[in-house]
């Protein structure tokens, strides 16, 4: 593989006094581990995300998408975010990268590697997207511009950081589409997103946020519209991408399985703010939320298909008129009085680095299978 290192192009402008460039006596990369997704991860933390909120002015009032996010991301980690749609996932992280509109109303802070990115101008925010911090977008027919072929766009990602030669761009571009699995990659780079299929362009999309060797990928639902043999070669190829790149991910979907099969750990969220965080085994087998028993219960499983499945009752609330208490009452089998008048915190548990925001976390514990509760056991299948 050609060397590439656009922080420092050969022949192109000393960077190295960029405040967004870290020395690399700062930064420790620790080595790939393969997918390794049962392993723990331990590596410096690259991002730190403390009460983000964001907030969208309308004529029928504020609507409060995000509300009081916050979580930690180490090196070669994966973090999945998952919950319904308006939950808050996708604007959480385009916030992180700066592409919300003007008006939009962002508080707290998203520190990478000891920088407030929230607080840059929109120039150092310029400089870090792509860069340092890519994002794999939901739609790669709307993403890619359809008037230009792959190979210009993949070239584009590049030159935009660095002072290279196109024809260096281009062999680097090459180099991508054969590392995400697209055969003949010289060939198909003078091709056009129309005549790729959806699975080929969610891999030149992977491609085009991996280029730069990035320290972190937003994988903003990555599979959507895709069939499931294609959603397990994209997964798959997306985990091979990573280790050889040295990032970490933070996975956007609202699909349980593809959570479980690649996350180190799980945030869930509901009405705009993290109602439970924990490792993927502490969420999956021990969930301390009702909303996440919930979610679990409404999935197919290999064991106990006694019962069908019962789907969560009811619809999010409005992120304008919120009711008062914990968001999730209405539709909570175990609300009682304080849930409807106080919105608990997330807190700890009695799981290690688990927390839920649940007045009722305690008996959640208790029960050996919380999805019981969303569950009725005379509901036979056939």
């Amino acid at each position: 593989m050609t060397e590439f290192t656009p922080d420092h192009p050969a022949g192109g402008p000393d960077i190295t006094s960029d405040p967004l460039v870290e020395s690399a006596e700062n930064v420790h990369v620790t080595s790939g581990w393969g997918s390794g997704l049962d392993q723990p991860v331990e590596g410096a933390e690259v991002l730190r995300v403390e009460d983000l909120t964001v907030g969208f002015p309308t004529e029928d009032g504020m609507v409060k998408a995000v509300r009081g996010v916050s979580y930690t991301l180490r090196e070669l980690e994966v973090l999945g975010i998952v919950g319904e749609s308006g939950s808050g996932k996708s604007v959480s992280s385009m916030a992180l990268m700066g592409l919300l509109p003007k008006s939009a109303h962002i508080t707290g802070k998203a520190v990478y590697r000891g920088k407030d990115v929230l607080a840059m101008s929109v120039k150092e925010q310029r400089t870090l997207r792509g860069r340092k911090i890519a994002m794999i977008f939901q739609d790669p027919m709307t993403a890619l511009n359809p008037v230009y072929s792959i190979g210009d766009q993949l070239a584009e990602a590049v030159r935009s950081h660095a002072a290279v030669p196109k024809s260096v761009a281009m062999k680097r571009a090459e180099e991508m589409l054969d590392l995400v699995g697209i055969p003949q990659p010289k060939a198909r780079l003078r091709n056009y997103p129309h005549e790729f299929s959806g699975g080929m362009r969610q891999r030149a999309m992977i491609a085009m946020a991996v280029i730069n060797n990035p320290d972190i990928i937003i994988a903003d639902e990555p599979t959507t519209a895709l069939d499931v043999t294609v959603q397990a070669q994209i997964l798959e190829k997306l985990i091979e991408v990573k280790d050889a790149v040295n990032a970490s991910i933070i996975l956007i979907t609202h699909d349980l399985g593809v959570v479980a099969g690649m996350a180190h750990r799980v945030l869930v969220m509901y009405a705009g703010r993290p109602v439970e965080l924990g490792t993927t085994d502490d969420v999956f087998y021990r969930p301390r939320m009702p909303y996440t028993a919930g979610l679990l219960g409404s999935m197919p499983s290999m064991v106990g298909t006694d019962t069908r499945l019962r789907p969560i009752k009811g619809t999010p609330p409005s992120l304008i008129n919120m009711p008062p208490g914990c968001p999730f009452n209405p539709r909570c089998p175990l609300a009682t009085d304080v849930c409807r008048e106080v919105e608990p915190k997330l807190t700890l548990t009695d799981d290690h680095e688990h927390y839920a925001a649940c007045h009722h976390w305690q008996q959640m514990a208790e029960t050996e299978d919380p999805t019981a509760f969303f569950r009725s056991k005379s509901e036979v299948v056939l």
